[in-house]
């Protein structure tokens, strides 16, 4: 096999051969002299050809010296040329990104952010694919960024976990007044209830999981929402969403000291340990509103009221 020339090694006779003596090259790259010398060394082994002479007054390179580090000098422009490149598709990536996500977080989140991504990333296009089941499927081939309400156990493809969000157990005032109110978690297999699984609720160290025969078998809270303002029943809603303006004179909390499963969410993507600019770019963006003040579904208060594990997102207010 071909063993090919380090990188670090021409670069390092470049400086070299511009600063004229070891030292000087030394002193700009922070490294004793030897470790210069060995580099000069070890290069011209492997190309085979002497390439400066070394004396008292410093370098002087050889006819061959002089011929490469013109071409080591082109070379390493490009490559300079390159890495601006990569770095403007960065900032400003191109293209398009397709996303798969709940259709909460499209309607929640992407929607009334659009406006600042698009400022943002005026060159990059964005294919919004809204799903409302399957929470548990593998995203496909095509799919770029794959966001799930739950983090999957083993997947081929990396994850990037954001703030959860915090729910609570909601019925309006004329639910509760016709048929009162839990007095434990055991209490709700006799209340009409809208949602879909189980619900896991949990005070201090002690959870329970109480078994409910669903009136209204669903996961949306787009729907549990209406249900409970109507005074249908108990159903489980995000905080933000129950204490919204307009939601939280109309709801009133049930069993306030049991704590239903916050929401994950969490984003799969493919790709090495450097991301495209395209993805990086959208997965930044987010991190900087999702589950911090800015979050877009924060009408009042903080986002420490409605958000758990706060720590994932670097923006998020004391």
């Amino acid at each position: 096999m071909p063993h090919y020339v380090d990188l670090n090694d021409v670069r390092t006779f470049v400086l070299a051969a511009q600063a004229g003596t070891m030292s000087a090259a030394a002193k700009t790259l922070h490294q004793p002299a030897s470790t210069v010398s060995r580099s000069l060394t070890r290069l011209e082994k492997h190309l085979g050809v002497l390439l400066a002479q070394r004396g008292p007054k410093g370098l002087i390179l050889t006819d061959a010296g002089k011929e490469y580090l013109l071409a080591c000098r082109r070379a390493l422009r490009t490559l300079t040329d390159g890495e601006e490149f990569l770095e403007a598709r960065r900032s400003d990536p191109s293209g398009t990104i397709k996303i798969a996500c709940p259709l909460t977080m499209a309607r929640e989140i992407l929607a009334p952010l659009l406006k600042d991504f698009v400022a943002r990333f005026p060159s990059l296009r964005m294919e919004i694919e809204p799903y409302s089941f399957g929470w548990d499927q593998e995203p496909r081939e095509d799919v770029d960024v794959f966001f799930k309400l739950k983090a999957p156990k083993d997947s081929v493809r990396r994850v990037r976990s954001y703030p959860g969000t915090a729910r609570g157990l909601f019925a309006s005032p004329a639910y509760v007044n016709a048929f009162g109110s839990p007095a434990n978690p055991e209490e709700l297999a006799a209340h009409r209830c809208a949602g879909s699984g189980v619900w896991k609720l949990s005070r201090g160290s002690k959870e329970v999981s109480p078994n409910i025969a669903f009136h209204v078998v669903t996961s949306d809270p787009g729907i549990n929402l209406p249900f409970a303002l109507d005074g249908l029943g108990i159903t489980v809603l995000p905080l933000w969403m129950a204490k919204h303006p307009d939601n939280r004179n109309r709801l009133v909390p049930i069993l306030p000291l049991w704590k239903p499963e916050p929401i994950t969410l969490c984003a799969l993507f493919s790709g090495s340990s450097r991301l495209t600019p395209k993805v990086e770019g959208l997965l930044n963006f987010l991190a900087e509103y999702i589950g911090t003040d800015r979050d877009p579904r924060v009408k009042h208060g903080r986002a420490k009221e409605y958000f758990t594990d706060l720590t994932l997102s670097p923006t998020s207010g004391p």
